[in-house]
């Protein structure tokens, strides 16, 4: 933090102003009100700056996390949505201390733009009522709301809170494309109130704020409705945990030589998720747009986060009135841009024409999110994913024919290689038998040709799970029961055990079938048809 204290005070204070609007905005969606916006970015921005996982990241209040808590809002209340806070900072610390936060980075990229695609569509439906200047309906889904705000704004039209919106937003979203670096956001923001000021327009104002932090205080902690809020604490803490490592990934990637700890970054969102509700503030996570501008700002270490965080409590002690004068259009069209923005056209794209499979997880994912709650859809969009990553690994399971020529022992004629090929095929299996690709083995190697032997080449199998085990061994008993000899060779070390625990391969084992390498399979099962009277004696060779 002290290398270069000047780039990162000034990163901080550039990521103050975007934040500013962005946490008014969060606290208000949330339901908690703008102050708990405020207290969520100064508390929990500043504990997860010092013992997060990464010197990049900037946490607060994020419009992901809003879409969570209307419905626990709507159901328990404030204290309901306070205590789903503190639960979930402590499910993050144990997930920290049991180390998945590896694990976290095992969700599809689909299954990531599809919930971010729903999860924008959400936070731009939340700001209609506010957008149009109309109350907001009550209500827990969020197409409800907004269609019901509508038909409110058609029988009382408030065009100077369209209007403001609309500026606030299209000044966002065109600045941004010429200078990237100004922050449009509080500019527009601060032209909307000091318009509505001089004009003294009739719209609805953010209202009066305390000047400070609220004293810490349990009291919301509600013991009779804990069970009730553990489900939704879980919601919010997988939510934390996915978009927190999301954005320190993203802050990896923009920067040079800056790896973040995925574990460390849990136990400090846990500790930040832990803290901001007993200052009124709301859950937190890792926030994309705000670590992106920290690190464009030339931010090198978590000073910048911290002074980000230090900046938004000197406002909240010193300009608590000038904050109440903000209009709520104004916020709601800085968080209509933020909806827009958090979509990225080029990658949809992308992702949409590589694969159906992709493009259906997306979609199913956005979907969801929309219809849904956001652990709902993530869940959804896991087990699609899955189950089409398992269809595609299943397919490229393959049951080969080979021929026996290269790998048979000593010198043969033409006449005993023909007559060998005529008794014994060696089949070889690539890829990994597992219950997704076994009972299609099962049937491929089923319909083996009037043969005397078969030798099962499995050198080049990955991986063997208890399902493709006991239809190996299905396979063997099947082919056993129709006199043919089976001989498995190029077993690896750990593929054993599943055969063994199954029983599937002590039979073969015993009867000396089992051979480390294909030409030893391939002279025993010569012997074996010499002895049988199919094949003449060939000479001696050292490896027979």
């Amino acid at each position: 933090m002290t290398r270069r204290p000047r780039r990162d005070l000034l990163a901080g204070l550039t990521v103050a102003i975007v934040a500013l609007p962005l946490a008014l905005g969060f606290g208000i969606s949330s339901g908690m009100g703008a102050e708990a916006g405020l207290a969520t970015a100064v508390v929990a921005g500043a504990l997860a700056a010092v013992f997060g996982g990464s010197g990049l990241q900037v946490s607060g209040p994020t419009g992901a996390m809003t879409v969570v808590l209307v419905p626990i809002m709507a159901q328990h209340g404030a204290s309901g949505v306070l205590t789903v806070g503190v639960l979930a900072g402590v499910l993050l610390i144990a997930l920290a201390l049991a180390r998945a936060g590896k694990y976290m980075a095992l969700v599809p990229a689909s299954v990531v733009e599809g919930f971010t695609i729903g999860i924008a569509c959400v936070i731009a439906l939340q700001q209609v009522p506010a957008a149009l200047g109309v109350p907001t309906p009550e209500g827990e889904k969020v197409v409800v709301v907004a269609w019901a705000a509508v038909l409110d704004f058609a029988s009382r039209p408030q065009w100077w809170a369209v209007g403001i919106a609309l500026a606030v937003a299209a000044i966002m979203l065109l600045g941004a494309r010429r200078w990237p670096t100004v922050p449009f956001s509080l500019l527009a923001v601060v032209a909307a109130t000091v318009a509505v000021a001089v004009a003294d327009l009739p719209v609805a104002r953010i209202g009066e704020l305390p000047a400070g932090l609220p004293v810490p205080s349990l009291g919301f902690l509600d013991p009779a409705a804990l069970t009730s809020l553990i489900a939704p604490a879980v919601a919010v803490a997988a939510l934390a945990g996915l978009e927190s490592l999301l954005s320190a990934a993203v802050a990896d990637g923009m920067s040079v030589n800056h790896k973040h700890d995925p574990d460390r970054e849990l136990f400090g969102q846990g500790l930040a998720n832990l803290a901001a509700p007993l200052f009124g503030g709301v859950p937190a996570t890792g926030a994309i747009a705000r670590t992106a501008v920290n690190v464009r700002s030339g931010a090198s270490s978590r000073l910048a986060a911290l002074a980000h965080a230090g900046i938004l409590a000197v406002i909240v002690y010193t300009a608590a009135d000038l904050v109440a004068r903000i209009p709520l259009a104004a916020l709601a069209g800085v968080l209509l841009a933020t909806a827009v923005r958090m979509v990225e056209v080029g990658s949809v794209r992308a992702m949409v024409r590589s694969t159906r499979g992709d493009a259906a997880v997306l979609v199913l994912t956005a979907i969801a999110t929309l219809v849904l709650d956001l652990v709902q859809a993530v869940v959804l969009g896991l087990l699609v994913a899955g189950a089409l990553a398992l269809r595609a690994i299943a397919r490229h399971v393959r049951l080969d024919t080979m021929p026996i020529h290269d790998d048979l022992p000593g010198d043969h004629t033409d006449q005993e290689l023909a007559l060998l090929a005529e008794h014994i095929v060696a089949y070889r299996l690539d890829g990994p038998l597992f219950f997704a690709a076994a009972h299609r083995f099962l049937l491929e190697l089923s319909e083996v040709a009037h043969v005397s032997v078969v030798i099962l080449r499995m050198s080049r199998v990955t991986t063997i799970d208890a399902s493709g085990a006991l239809v190996l061994g299905d396979a063997v008993a099947r082919l056993r029961h129709r006199g043919i000899t089976v001989y498995v060779s190029g077993l690896k070390d750990g593929h054993h055990r599943p055969l063994r625990a199954l029983g599937v391969i002590q039979r073969l084992a015993e009867e000396g079938r089992v051979f480390a390498t294909t030409p030893e399979a391939i002279a025993a099962a010569r012997e074996h048809l010499h002895r049988e009277g199919l094949v003449p004696a060939a000479a001696r060779t050292p490896l027979a």
